[in-house]
């Protein structure tokens, strides 16, 4: 794995930049969404919300100057577009956790705000769209889609999306085709699937922004581990959103958005192909 504490991607898009990216990709996959919470419960989860606030400002005794600089930082995040970036990173995880605590298949964690939906479909073998001379290992990710039962989904769709050898990901940095990396695989009748792409490298979030400024000043480290991102579903089954990772690579152990899980870390070995690696990984999902 590269050594992340030296290398930084040669072409890395700006916080502004990848800010107002998620942020209109956001708007624009989310604008019907409505949730219709009684009053009741608002009243719960903001009085807790601003409760716990409170007592940490009573506990630390929190002065007026570092409230007037909170103010202006949480301003700023809105102004950046990051706070898509900021909620992903440091709150979903455990959103994710509670909401699929009952699962009994595969396990899920973040989306992340750069996925897209609508990436090209393609049948059972694949290969990502890339551009000719990609950078990176190759990478032959393979396995099959089952029921908890062991029934094999047909037809099931198997979403991946990743970064590049640079860390950058297809719409939300300059220079990258508009699907680059990304695509939509279907199972076989007996649920299987092959996808070769490039493995992926460890990233910095963007720190040229608020999100940035909140890593420095706590003296906590941006990266996250070399990761590929998955959503995998079949008509009457739950979806399942989730990472894998890299048995070994840097920051498995200490990522910045606290999503990885030791079910979702891979051990891919030499492909038999004798190009790049290889790995197999099944998804068991739940009934609807």
């Amino acid at each position: 794995m590269t050594d992340t504490t030296t290398r930084q991607p040669a072409a890395q898009a700006t916080a502004a930049a990848s800010g107002a990216a998620a942020t209109e990709k956001f708007r624009t996959l989310r604008r019907a969404d409505t949730v219709a919470a009684a009053s009741e419960r608002v009243d719960t989860l903001a009085s807790e919300v601003l409760a716990a606030v409170h007592d940490v400002i009573r506990r630390h005794q929190v002065t007026y100057a570092e409230y007037e600089a909170l103010k202006a930082w949480l301003i700023q995040v809105g102004a950046d577009g990051e706070w898509p970036l900021f909620l992903d990173v440091w709150v979903e995880h455990v959103v994710e956790e509670v909401a699929n605590e009952e699962r009994q298949g595969s396990k899920g964690t973040i989306e992340g705000p750069y996925y897209v939906p609508d990436s090209p479909a393609f049948p059972v073998q694949a290969t990502l769209p890339m551009r000719e001379d990609e950078p990176g290992t190759p990478l032959l990710f393979q396995g099959r889609v089952t029921g908890v039962d062991g029934t094999p989904l047909a037809e099931a769709k198997v979403e991946m999306w990743h970064a590049d050898a640079d860390g950058l990901y297809s719409q939300f940095a300059p220079g990258l085709p508009q699907w680059n990396l990304r695509g939509t695989v279907a199972t076989d009748a007996q649920g299987h699937f092959r996808i070769h792409t490039r493995e992926p490298a460890p990233y910095q979030i963007p720190t040229d922004g608020s999100c940035g400024r909140l890593i420095a000043a706590a003296g906590w480290h941006a990266w996250r581990p070399a990761h590929l991102h998955l959503k995998v579903s079949a008509p009457g089954h739950q979806l399942v959103t989730t990472q894998l990772y890299f048995r070994g690579g840097s920051h498995v152990e200490d990522d910045i958005a606290s999503a990885v899980k030791p079910e979702l870390i891979l051990s891919p070995a030499p492909a038999a192909s004798g190009v790049g690696n290889e790995v197999t990984y099944d998804f068991v999902l739940d009934k609807a």
